[in-house]
């Protein structure tokens, strides 16, 4: 039994398909001006998409300002620390894929409107103002000021006093991390001062907290049972994971996939372990554990996998990080032919499986099956399905895990070419094949090899010498005619002087009475240039010389004669005056 990869996009159903389709900006939209620094950027879902990845730029593609963030299945997205005023910005979405490689959106842009004020006060968003016990160890976090382009802070353990961190640039950041904790059981004062390009934000004030007992933040833990990556996971399992010193509670978050938390979210437990009832059977499952103290949570703690019983996957592989199926990977056509002149035709599975079958879909819907064999042979047309399976050991015996196709058989012959039409040009003559059969065909000129087109015309081939070639596209053979012989001029004056003197006033055809000339159809004379001039019938008097009722010049000109059998004969001659 060989475990094969997916690519994703058959797991999704082919929601996805790749034609590429690429969400746009809604909002701002792509073009748009005078754009808000704090705006909130948004665009159009694409459906059966997992996930998006957003880069924010001051150059096509570019990164400067938020580096490829994965946004999970959300359609906007707030830049944490704004944009920069009176730039042109440029947002490249990215549509992320488990197993596949992602597909990067082209970049659309907009430009901010010009900031003429300095920002407004910000205020602390972690530790709150006021709050108690605080972790000694704590990072002082702030809310984001509209327009400012950098902050300033001062932390002390008084009133304007700055004895912890004086007042210090620390640049366009949310955060801070103290070089030392913070002392504990102690008042912390914080003044946060956001400036741009216009001056500072005026008269900020300070806010305050108060630490308590130094503690430590908890380690991040992992999964026990089951473990991460685990398959066969029973549908109502016990969730359990390894317990941490100095961790007096768990947040625990459980999605479908790596972006969502629809099964549990950020529930909180003061144990290790929690039974979670009816998960999807066949269905990869993302969790998340983050141990937690009266200092805090544990920091960087990741994602781990399982995945449920019963069926032949997707499964996720932790290792590869790809999805992994027991089911086979089939590669069969849509639609197969046979050959009328060589029917039966014989068809066989080239795919790696440990059995197939092959299905005839009747009218009302019902199957026949035809054979359990690699090959089956056909000789009518309808409409079938292929199917090849694993055999997969399993707690509850060996199980079946397919794949399928469903495909059609068409009939097809070597083409019978019936006639070939010829019509002059002015650039040569346009040839169009007239054929018959129950095959798909296609057309080349003068090179069995091709190349070949789909259409039987032909437009402004030069005189002289063709053969057409029509293939059966489904492999049943190849047809063949000369359409063009070789010149000749048997007949055809070489010249003619239509000066009104009664002697070869007329060009015409005079069959040679000692040869045995076809009969033909039509005449058609071009000037030296390949510009169409007239058409005459071998039976009237001929060509005067004159085009829309107007004399020719004395000059050489050409002529193409088509017979009953389509066959074509030309040259040329002198118009003399």
């Amino acid at each position: 039994m060989q475990k094969n990869l997916l690519n994703l996009s058959f797991l999704l159903l082919g929601l996805f398909s790749y034609a590429q389709q690429c969400p746009i900006l809604t909002a701002p939209i792509n073009g748009a001006l005078n754009v808000p620094v704090d705006a909130t950027i948004s665009w159009t879902p694409v459906d059966g998409v997992p996930g998006y990845l957003i880069s924010v730029g001051t150059t096509v593609g570019g990164t400067d300002i938020v580096n490829n963030r994965a946004v999970g299945s959300a359609t906007s997205f707030t830049p944490p620390l704004g944009l920069p005023d009176n730039t042109q910005i440029y947002i490249t979405l990215t549509i992320f894929f488990f197993n596949s490689s992602n597909v990067v959106c082209a970049s659309q842009s907009f430009r901010t409107l010009d900031v003429t004020t300095p920002p407004l006060c910000t205020n602390l968003r972690t530790p709150l103002a006021n709050a108690i016990n605080v972790n000694g160890g704590a990072n002082i976090v702030w809310n984001q000021a509209p327009t400012a382009t950098g902050y300033r802070i001062r932390i002390g353990t008084l009133p304007g006093l700055g004895d912890i961190f004086p007042d210090t640039d620390v640049g366009n950041a949310l955060s801070y991390n103290p070089p030392t904790d913070f002392p504990p059981n102690t008042t912390i004062f914080v003044r946060i001062t956001p400036y741009n390009e216009n001056g500072a934000a005026s008269n900020c004030s300070e806010e305050n907290f108060t630490t308590g007992t130094l503690a430590s933040l908890p380690d991040c833990t992992f999964l026990i049972s089951p473990v991460n990556g685990a398959i066969n996971v029973p549908l109502t399992p016990l969730i359990e994971w390894n317990m941490v010193p100095g961790a007096t509670s768990y947040r625990v978050s459980i999605g479908s996939s790596p972006f969502v938390e629809d099964i549990l979210s950020n529930a909180i437990f003061s144990t290790n372990s929690t039974f979670v009832l009816d998960f999807e059977p066949n269905r990869t499952f993302f969790i998340t554990i983050v141990p937690r103290n009266s200092a805090g949570e544990a920091i960087g703690c990741g994602q781990e996998s399982f995945s449920t019983q019963l069926g032949c996957g997707p499964y996720f592989d932790p290792v590869s990080g790809a999805l992994v199926t027991l089911s086979p990977i089939i590669n069969f056509p849509d639609t197969v032919s046979f050959c009328e002149n060589e029917a039966p035709l014989t068809v066989t599975s080239e795919d790696v499986a440990d059995g197939y079958r092959w299905f005839r879909i009747n009218d009302n819907g019902s199957e026949t099956l035809l054979s359990a064999m690699a090959a089956l042979s056909l000789n009518e047309t309808g409409t079938y399905r292929y199917e090849a399976f694993n055999a997969v050991p399993s707690s509850f015996g060996a199980i079946e895990c397919p794949a399928t196709k469903e495909f059609t058989v068409v009939s097809s012959e070597i083409a019978t070419i019936r006639s070939i039409d010829l019509r002059g040009q002015a650039e040569g003559v346009q040839i169009t094949v007239v054929t018959s059969g129950l095959g798909d065909y296609e057309f080349a000129l003068d090179d069995r090899d091709g190349p070949y087109q789909n259409s039987n015309i032909f437009d402004n081939v030069p005189l002289g010498t063709h053969t057409v070639f029509v293939r059966d596209k489904n492999g049943c053979g190849l047809a063949e005619r000369t359409i063009i012989q070789d010149l000749t001029a048997e007949g055809f004056p070489k010249f003619f002087t239509p000066n009104g003197d009664g002697i070869n006033d007329l060009w015409q055809f005079i069959p040679p009475p000692e040869l045995n000339v076809p009969t033909l159809l039509y005449i058609h004379i071009f000037n030296r240039f390949g510009l169409f001039i007239k058409q005459i019938d071998p039976t009237s008097q001929g060509w005067d010389g004159t085009f829309n009722g107007r004399s020719l010049p004395a000059s050489d000109y050409w002529f193409m004669a088509i017979d009953i059998s389509n066959n074509v004969f030309q040259g040329h001659f002198t118009l003399k005056r």
